[in-house]
């Protein structure tokens, strides 16, 4: 089974990436810093998906976007900072 799409919706100040799989529903919410970087404030996963790397796909998703737009990262979201902490090739974008 392919993964789920990732959806964004987005507003001059904040941001939302979500999927559904299963019937759940899991979303990442950011809010952006000027028109330099953005922050990583929620990452939310049903108990249904947890374990099904949804929560990562989000974190990935939202990197990635970040890294095509030259946008830095604050991650202030606890889930999101720890996959990023051990992800190396994507701390590139972290705000130092």
């Amino acid at each position: 089974m392919a993964d789920p799409e990732i959806t964004r919706e987005q507003t001059q100040s904040k941001g939302r990436y979500s999927l559904t799989q299963e019937g759940h529903e899991a979303e990442l919410t950011y809010s952006r810093v000027g028109s330099s970087a953005i922050i990583i404030d929620h990452t939310g996963v049903p108990e249904a998906l947890r374990g099904t790397g949804a929560g990562r796909r989000l974190v990935e998703r939202a990197i990635t976007d970040a890294r095509t737009e030259g946008l830095k990262v604050i991650p202030l979201c606890p889930f999101a900072k720890a996959q990023i902490e051990r992800t190396p090739e994507w701390q590139d974008v972290l705000q130092g």
